[in-house]
Formats: C-alpha cells, structure tokens, sequence
C-alpha cells in the first residue's frame, strides 16, 4: 500500500531533517526523496523555509518531502566560505524586515546595500529596521537621520524602534497581519527579541552583545517559520555578518539600485555604467542631492567588486 501524499509549508529545516506543517495543521518531522535543484543553481540547502512542498507520509509524524512547488521568489545568499554555492535563507516571502542598529553592534551600510540589492533582485519588498534607538547619542542619531534620508529617497519605508520602551512598536506590528515576514540582519540587532515582544509566547532565546567584538551571539541556529498569535507569519534567521551577492553582472547591477535606475533612463549613452562616462544623469543627480551620495558610493564599491565575498 502506498503511502498517501499531502501538501504543507517548511517550516524549519536543521541540515538533513525539515518540519513541514501540512494544510490539516500536522507538524511532521520530514527528509528529502533525491535531490531537488533550483534552476541549477548549487545551494547548501535545496528545501528552504517556505517551500510550499509535497509530503509522502511514512508514519505518524513522519514523512518525505517529494515534490517542491516553483518558487514566487526567495532570498539567496554566498553560503559561508563556499565561493560557488549558495544559500536561500528563506522562499515565498511577501516582505522582509532588514533590522540595523547603529550601536551594540554597528551595521555597515554595505551590509544593507547588499542586502537590497538581493531582495530587489528577487523581488522581496524590504522595510528598514532601525533598532535600539534608546542607545543612540547625537553621534548615532545623526548617522540615523542621514541614512533614513538616504534610503527614503531611493524608496524604501524606514522605521525606528526601541523594544525598551516600546517606541514605533506599533508601526512595525501593523505590517505583520496576513502576512509572511523574513526577519533579517547582523547578529545581535535584535531579530528574536522582536519576535518576544510581538508574542511573548514565543520565548526565544537571545543573548548580550560580545564585549571584546562589539558584535552579536547567534542565538537563532536554523531559520524557522513562526506564526504570531496576533496575525502573520515571521521567519526568524540566524545573524549574518556579511551578505555575499551572486548571480548579478556588473552591467545589470544599477537596475536593482531604484533610483539610480530612475535616473539612468536620461542618460546620453543607453549602455552607462554611471562611473565614468560624460552626459550621465545618474551622477548629475548624486550632485543635486536626488540621489544619495551614500548609496551611490556603495554602489561603486560593488561595481569594483560585485562577485567578492562581502567582508
């Protein structure tokens, strides 16, 4: 007698076992029937928190994934120390929220723009997180009102937010409802303490800051999809430290870059690489203020490097 086969979501994988929630509301204990490829390229991980997947159940509580649904999108990334594979962090995601602290520990700006340019890529809507503003001086303070310009004007909703005292707590809780929610960024920015404070149900584990580096513990060990008592979806990640691209050329990279896209389209030459060449409107509008300066540098760090491991 063959086993019966039903549909659910990966709700976590940890390497070679993945938990897939079936329609019925079972949560079963799942491994993979050979191997599962996207589009040919090599990743660390085949089955990604999200996949919309087929099961064969074995037994009580325990199947095997049989059949991956092609993706609506997805956030892919270098795997650590393997230049030629990757990793997806999460599938079929209607928004991710990239947290940044600019104290305890200090994102970097590249970090973010790597990041953006990834979800632009695979079209993932990204809201930008500024947390543990109550730590902030003036010098923390103008670094944020510089950069919320910055990516304001290249069209991304940004939002501050101390889970100390609560504030802009609210404006993040109204993105949430009906909703799947990829939780990015840095170690130690505060992804699981947010899910505590959204659903203290939740309880995860968090840890202090590393005093000797000034940088995050990873408290979260495998991605993991947890639904929110209030409404939604969240994906919980484990900290990342440096976010390496792939598959982007340098001759596309300025597309996935809103507003330097938007001014490109005024450009004298149609194939501009917005560096160096004479009549470019791109760099006019870096001079007028309509385009960062910020961003515009990263942009150019990655056109020296767009294939390098981010360090």
């Amino acid at each position: 007698m063959s086993a019966s086969v039903t549909t659910g979501i990966v709700i976590k994988t940890t390497g070679s076992c993945h938990t897939v929630k079936v329609d019925s509301g079972e949560v079963l204990q799942c491994g993979i029937k050979g191997l599962f490829r996207t589009k040919g390229i090599r990743t660390t991980n085949p089955v990604a928190v999200g996949d919309r997947v087929d099961v064969a159940i074995a037994e009580q509580g325990r199947g095997i994934i049989v059949n991956i649904y092609p993706r609506k999108n997805y956030i892919i990334r270098k795997a650590i120390n393997l230049a030629r594979e990757s990793h997806i962090l999460a599938a079929n995601i209607d928004q991710a929220f990239l947290m940044i602290t600019l104290k305890s520990p200090v994102t970097l700006s590249m970090f973010v723009d790597r990041f953006l340019v990834t979800a632009e890529a695979y079209r993932v809507p990204t809201i930008l997180i500024f947390n543990k503003t109550d730590l902030y001086g003036p010098m923390e303070l103008g670094m944020q009102y510089d950069w919320i310009s910055a990516y304001t004007l290249a069209g991304y909703p940004c939002h501050t937010l101390s889970l100390i005292n609560g504030k802009g707590l609210e404006e993040i809780r109204a993105y949430l409802p009906g909703k799947i929610t990829l939780l990015s960024g840095n170690s130690g920015v505060g992804k699981s303490s947010l899910v505590n404070v959204l659903d203290p149900f939740k309880n995860l584990k968090t840890s202090e800051i590393s005093i000797s580096n000034k940088s995050g513990k990873h408290t979260t060990t495998f991605p993991e999809m947890l639904e929110l008592s209030s409404g939604g979806q969240v994906i919980d990640t484990p900290g990342i430290r440096g976010f390496g691209m792939l598959e982007i050329e340098k001759s596309e990279l300025y597309h996935y870059f809103p507003e330097i896209f938007k001014y490109s389209k005024n450009c004298q030459f149609y194939n501009c690489s917005h560096t160096h060449e004479p009549g470019c409107s791109v760099r006019e509008a870096v001079e007028n203020g309509e385009i960062a300066e910020m961003r515009f540098l990263n942009y150019l760090g990655m056109m020296e490097g767009v294939n390098n491991k981010y360090r």
